[in-house]
């Protein structure tokens, strides 16, 4: 059976998130329904990261076992025709070795995080951006967001429902950049807790407006207790940005 890799982006907005659910449509169950229109079997669509409901990719990584060879522009083509008119599009599509694992073998998980600062309501990029309206110091952000970096006990910045067996990460980035009225966070790290990057956006805001320092962010990541977590900032300026293999 050959093993294919996909690179995926999405529009997370109409989605309860990447993974299977009862309650609402997925992403990986679109793909999965389209994997059937194109083969007529019903095959599991393995995911790099399990994104969130509203969390938008830009190069999610994704692997199918398939029961005939197929050329993998064909197989590109052919999903791209049969997931519409989801707001999926598969960028390209490779035959790998069935060792490749599109979630174990990630070497690290890209994120950008994206904040409109402006007065104005958002009309282009409503669903996939948050708004803050008032002035943000960038400089202030950056400086607490380098107190997250390196190996911590991220419980404070776990979601309560996270399955992971530890809180325990390694943050390899976390840089807040201005560009013109949009903010962007940029982070990068092997694996990331549930909900883990919009809790550190939303204490960043928190910086941002003067409420919290860099020595608050340190108070709150060492009290490893969930209520000491700042806002969770909301699903729409979230993206998977890509997968290191």
């Amino acid at each position: 059976m050959p093993r294919y890799k996909l690179i995926i982006e999405y529009d997370g907005t109409p989605f309860c998130g990447w993974q299977y659910q009862d309650n609402g449509p997925s992403v990986q169950g679109a793909l999965e329904d389209a994997v059937m229109a194109m083969t007529g079997s019903r095959v599991r669509v393995h995911g790099a990261g399990r994104t969130d409901a509203g969390v938008h990719a830009l190069g999610q990584v994704a692997h199918i076992d398939l029961e005939k060879t197929y050329r993998a522009d064909r197989v590109r083509d052919a999903l791209n025709a049969h997931v519409r008119p989801h707001p999926i599009g598969v960028l390209s599509a490779e035959i790998v070795p069935d060792t490749f694992e599109a979630r174990f073998s990630a070497l690290k998980r890209h994120y950008i995080y994206r904040i409109s600062n402006r007065r104005a309501n958002l009309a282009l990029d409503a669903g996939r951006a948050w708004r803050v309206a008032r002035p943000l110091d960038v400089a202030a952000m950056n400086e607490a967001a380098q107190v997250l970096i390196g190996k911590h006990d991220f419980t404070t910045f776990r979601d309560t429902e996270c399955q992971a067996k530890s809180p325990d990460k390694t943050l390899d980035q976390l840089d807040v950049i201005r560009d013109g009225d949009t903010v962007n966070i940029v982070t990068s790290a092997r694996s990331f807790l549930h909900s883990q990057v919009r809790s550190m956006v939303g204490s960043l805001v928190w910086v941002g407006h003067g409420r919290w320092t860099a020595a608050d962010m340190r108070k709150a990541l060492d009290a490893r207790n969930r209520a000491a977590c700042g806002p969770v900032a909301p699903p729409d300026g979230l993206y998977l940005v890509k997968v290191d293999y």
